[in-house]
């Protein structure tokens, strides 16, 4: 078993599932000094800026979906926005530069013009507020020190870093910081410190969001947006609001699935799919079989027609000629669903999760994103802002042509499912457009497949997109021939691969036992406490 895959533990203090060790090792430092899992998570977030610098960044966004123990469970939409004013293409600054994963390359644009609007901040002060139980000042002590002390890479990290090599040092800070000579990128085994972010977290325990949104670190952005080619402004800045929201439930089979409701597309793509495969025996033939393969293969088609906002009503008319309409969401709700997500641009990539659950049984499902980071660090702070407004997927029109002061939609889709015997489980994933193909896999197998959640989160998958079968490593003969029935084109990829997602999950048994795993192709840590 991969050595990140946590074993099923007694009741203890709760367990937590993320992206990297260190991330891990905070929440977990927090839950055993008797913090709930909110401020567990919270503290795993502000470590994960650290540990995890190209998917979280303090000037990033994301959504965290809390679940409290008496019942009550709310969203925290703290994702980035567009500028309220758009600044003439001559004047901003707006670079494309090339990822390379070594098969293959992908063209992203960075430059201050490529920034919106934090909300990672203000959503880290606003749910602390409403769930936490112990002081800022505690909760940021493990990032600070990690800062302070550094961070070894691991392979997956080296790796990471060479894919967006390009943006870490498109800038002088961004070499000094991720360089070890101001050329040679750091890797494996490198210790990477952080002094500069040590001192802004400190900072904003003591003075909290206003130090960014109308202070000292505001100020010295929105100067250099107006000198450096940005958009971001003042009020901008000011008027930024975390939005508390209903989460999308859903009923699928024996479960109650809590998701990311819209504007972010994730939840209701995921719901829309869950919606179809109710209409399936998805264990006949088992698990992997061509009949599950093959079903969700064919699920997954009809969900991409979907995906496009303007033609989800589409996608309903004809999911209904082969499933009764009564089955499927409410048509009003659904169609209230698309007005809400229908013009607002969507983020889908650079994204890390941490899932927490504690012995009282409060669960906090968290992803976060900075896109790939524009290269621009806000100078003395450490802090890599976010390129949102240079993804292709955001501008399906183009560049420079998103709605002015509107919140991003976003494919990250926080989920809790609780199981009609008492089990309940908190997940959710990288991985751009593979996250909610991703999480509906492992819900599945949760649910219809009743398996463990090391297994859950294990077992190969496939994602269809664009008429390409995407398939992992494992599946077998029979089930590719199924999976890849629907589309025009079969990739192959080895097992365990970072494409498929990194489905970070944690489970709560109804005698309360605690069970994690941190998803191996994204290096996920797991603790159980």
């Amino acid at each position: 078993m991969d050595e990140h895959l946590a074993t099923p533990a007694m009741t203890g203090k709760g367990a937590i599932a993320c992206g990297h060790p260190a991330t891990a090792a905070a929440a977990q430092e927090i839950l055993e000094d008797g913090g709930n899992a909110f401020d567990a998570a919270l503290a795993g977030l502000c470590a994960a800026t650290v540990a995890e610098p190209v998917f979280c960044s303090l000037a990033g966004g994301g959504h965290l979906l809390a679940h409290r123990a008496d019942g009550f469970s709310q969203v925290y939409d703290f994702f980035v926005e567009t500028p309220r004013q758009r600044r003439p293409r001559s004047e901003i600054d707006f670079t494309p530069v090339l990822a390379d994963f070594g098969t293959a390359t992908q063209e992203f644009h960075i430059g201050l013009g490529a920034i919106a609007t934090p909300g990672l901040i203000a959503g880290l002060f606003a749910a602390h507020a409403d769930l936490a139980s112990l002081p800022v000042s505690r909760l940021v002590e493990p990032a600070i020190r990690m800062a302070r002390d550094g961070i070894l890479l691991r392979p997956i990290d080296s790796y990471i870093f060479q894919v967006v090599g390009r943006i870490l040092t498109a800038r002088p800070e961004g070499r000094t910081l991720f360089t070890r000579d101001g050329d040679c990128l750091l890797s494996t085994g490198d210790r990477r410190r952080q002094p500069e972010l040590a001192t802004t977290l400190d900072a904003l325990a003591t003075e909290g969001p206003a130090l960014f949104y109308e202070g000292e670190l505001g100020r010295r952005l929105v100067a250099d947006c107006r000198t450096l080619g940005g958009q971001i402004t003042e009020a901008d800045l000011t008027g930024y609001k975390v939005v508390k929201r209903a989460p999308l439930e859903r009923r699928y089979r024996d479960a109650r699935i809590l998701t990311n409701p819209p504007p972010s597309s994730g939840g209701i793509l995921i719901a829309f799919a869950l919606a179809l495969l109710e209409q399936a025996d998805l264990t006949h033939g088992g698990h992997g079989s061509a009949n599950h393969l093959g079903s969700l293969a064919q699920v997954m088609n009809l969900t991409n027609r979907a995906r496009v906002e303007s033609r989800l009503h589409e996608a309903v008319a004809e999911a209904e000629e082969a499933a009764a309409a009564a089955r499927l969401l409410d048509p009003a709700l659904l169609a209230r669903y698309a007005k809400e997500v229908s013009g607002h641009p969507c983020n889908p990539r650079g994204t890390t999760h941490i899932s927490v659950v504690d012995a009282s049984g409060n669960m906090a499902a968290l992803s976060t994103s900075n896109g790939e980071g524009c290269g621009y660090i806000l100078p003395g702070t450490g802090i890599m802002l976010n390129n949102m407004l240079g993804e292709e997927d955001l501008n399906p029109r183009g560049f420079h042509a998103w709605p002015e002061g509107c919140r991003i939609s976003s494919m990250m889709a926080p989920t809790i499912a609780f199981r009609d015997d008492g089990r309940v489980a908190a997940l959710g994933s990288g991985g751009s457009n593979r996250i909610r193909t991703a999480i509906l896999q492992v819900l599945v197998n949760l649910i219809d497949f009743d398996m463990p959640a090391e297994d859950a989160v294990s077992a190969s998958r496939l994602h269809i997109e664009n008429q390409v079968a995407n398939l992992e490593g494992g599946i077998s003969d029979a089930a590719e021939r199924a999976a890849a029935a629907v589309a025009d084109q079969t990739v192959h990829w080895p097992p365990h691969n970072l494409v498929f997602g990194g489905v970070h999950t944690v489970t709560r048994d109804a005698d309360g036992q605690c069970n994690s795993i941190g998803d191996p192709r994204r290096g996920g840590a797991a603790v159980v406490v």
